[in-house]
């Protein structure tokens, strides 16, 4: 257990920060597996609506650091071509 004022605000500090990366962690996983739904429904059109909305999630998962910024890159390149070759 923290026994200093200063671990004791760090934990504070820590579990705050925790709670909220896990639930960007969970939408960007969200978002991910909507568009993947929906590719594999076959639906191009529904399936480029999400993408759109997934892009801004996905590019604050990299600038809050949940992911490196290449991850993202590639996770949007796959995606886009996956919906392109539909």
């Amino acid at each position: 257990m923290a026994n200093s004022a200063q671990s004791r605000k760090r934990a504070r500090q820590a579990e705050i920060h925790r709670q909220r990366n896990a639930s960007y962690r969970s939408m960007f996983r969200t978002f991910i597996k909507k568009v993947l739904a929906a590719i594999d429904a076959g639906d191009k059109e529904k399936a480029r609506a999400i993408y759109s909305q997934a892009i801004p999630i996905i590019d604050k998962t990299a600038d809050k650091g949940l992911i490196h910024k290449n991850k993202a890159a590639r996770y949007k390149s796959r995606l886009n071509a996956r919906i392109v070759a539909m």
